[in-house]
């Protein structure tokens, strides 16, 4: 990267929060002062949180936004009055559209911001030992902030490059520094990314409290209701530090994310073993029907909190989402026929709770269309916070029926069957069939289960699939379609 970017710090503050991410940005503090206290590298860590959940990457476009318009999700509308405009071009695949590209901007330079953030934490740490009152907040930090670098440039990569191992990559940042970083190869960058996810994967081993029997996973309603069920969960509990370890990347999240890098460099085997290791954990319970389905909004899972490995925390996000995706003239919504397609409803989808869940039918009194209402709040009075979804204990259900498929078909449909069954599919799908229809099948699971979560694009470009659009349009798979052009200043500077 060529430009020095001042890192967003944080105000921690080790009070009565309701989360430890209940904070507020503040400016830029010389880090000799930042680093003199263990708070100081805990505030540091803070700010990179929040600068991963602003709207410019996982708050809004990463998660909701531009991915899930390129995989064809939602119903563009062509009106230059109305909201869908914005992405118009985006889903006709225009890449030299100006919107477009001064989106795509942002996102590259948000996240390079975040990776500076980290850089800057890593820099510092390893000399600064001696301020930890407990070796374990060191191993903590050091380890979220490896993993943080290493998961945000692998979207980088898996937008900015092509799947080709010897291609030019993207820049793998390693230095909080204002000089530029040269681009190394899809192979090297993918081989750099794996290092620090191991790395962080060993130091959060001996210090994530998530990792302990007595850790239970669970809602975190900060209110009391006289009947909300009694989960068990301690993840609210103890040093404030330490708590809603989902909402940081935790030892199971470094796991997942490990997964589908692997998977991504198709090293199936180490794939598998990340994604057993998590499944085998039993610390992300499948969503009950009862809460996912409950006609009470205020005690209703839309998200399957539980099931979250990793998520981006977005309290204050409300808002935009009731604008995105509820408004009359809502930016993003989907055709009533192409959301009946995507979620098979006239088959095996007839009874699946994500599409009764997540979709809901509406009319403008000229056309009916379905508007997302899966990141629907009533107040602040809900079972959790409101998040955005990084990693699904779903994906590493696909990612080991991928993985297994080709020495053991029944075990990758057993694994394929598990998610479906717990989305109310009780139809199986099992015996000889080919390699091509398991892949077929898996895309469209993937895409019901990701709906809004800003996935499906990437299983679409690994897997080298033609994307499907509205009304049955068909976008052939090739790097035109999945790489993003790189900012014109990084051409520029020869990068």
């Amino acid at each position: 990267m060529k430009k020095y970017i001042l890192i967003l710090i944080g105000l921690f503050i080790l009070t009565s929060c309701s989360s430890y991410l209940d904070v507020k940005p503040n400016s830029q503090i010389d880090k000799d002062v930042l680093f003199e206290s263990e708070e100081g590298f805990m505030e540091a860590l803070v700010g990179v949180y929040i600068r991963c959940s602003k709207e410019d990457i996982y708050g809004e476009e990463l998660t909701f936004g531009l991915l899930d318009v390129l995989a064809q999700n939602y119903t563009i509308s062509s009106d230059i009055n109305s909201g869908g405009y914005r992405y118009l071009q985006a889903a006709m695949f225009n890449y030299k559209d100006p919107g477009f590209i001064e989106r795509k901007d942002k996102l590259w330079a948000g996240l390079y911001n975040a990776i500076s953030n980290s850089n800057l934490i890593l820099e510092n740490i390893d000399a600064r030992t001696s301020v930890f009152r407990e070796e374990s907040n060191y191993k903590l930090i050091k380890g979220e902030a490896l993993a943080l670098r290493a998961y945000l440039h692998f979207d980088l990569l898996r937008m900015f490059a092509s799947t080709k191992p010897e291609a030019a990559g993207i820049p793998y940042v390693t230095k909080f520094t204002n000089q530029a970083t040269p681009r190394s190869t899809v192979k090297e960058v993918l081989e750099k990314i794996v290092a620090d996810l191991l790395a962080a994967k060993e130091l959060l081993k001996s210090s994530d409290p998530i990792v302990t029997e007595g850790y239970i996973v669970g809602y975190t309603a900060s209110y009391d209701f006289n009947d909300l069920p009694d989960d068990g969960s301690t993840e609210e509990s103890g040093a404030l530090f330490l708590q809603n370890r989902r909402q940081r990347m935790n030892y199971y999240a470094v796991c997942g994310a490990l997964a589908r890098v692997y998977l991504y460099q198709s090293d199936k085997a180490n794939a598998l073993l990340q994604a057993q290791e998590v499944i085998q954990s039993g610390k992300f319970p499948w969503t009950k029907k009862a809460d996912f389905t409950n006609d009470d909004d205020e005690k209703k899972d839309r998200i399957l909190f539980k099931e979250l490995l990793f998520a981006w925390d977005i309290p204050t996000r409300g808002g935009n989402l009731e604008r995105w995706f509820r408004n009359e003239n809502s930016t993003l919504m989907t055709g009533t026929n192409e959301g009946n397609i995507i979620y098979e409803t006239g088959g095996v989808g007839a009874e699946d709770f994500r599409f009764k869940q997540w979709l809901q039918e509406k009319s403008d009194g000229r056309t009916n269309s379905l508007h997302v209402i899966k990141y629907n709040r009533d107040g602040d009075r809900n079972l959790h916070r409101l998040v955005a979804p990084a990693l699904r204990l779903s994906e590493m259900y696909y990612i080991a029926a991928e993985c297994v498929f080709d020495t053991d078909p029944a075990k990758a449909w057993e694994y394929f069957n598990t998610v479906r069954f717990n989305r109310g599919i009780g139809t199986k799908i099992e015996g000889q069939q080919s390699k091509e229809i398991f892949l077929s099948e898996l895309i469209k699971e993937e895409r019901k289960e990701f709906f809004g979560e800003g996935q499906v694009f990437y299983s679409y470009k690994r897997l080298n699939r033609n994307i499907i659009g509205q009304s049955g349009k068909i976008f052939t798979a090739s790097d035109a379609l999945f790489v993003l052009p790189l900012p014109d200043d990084e051409i520029a500077f020869g990068q």
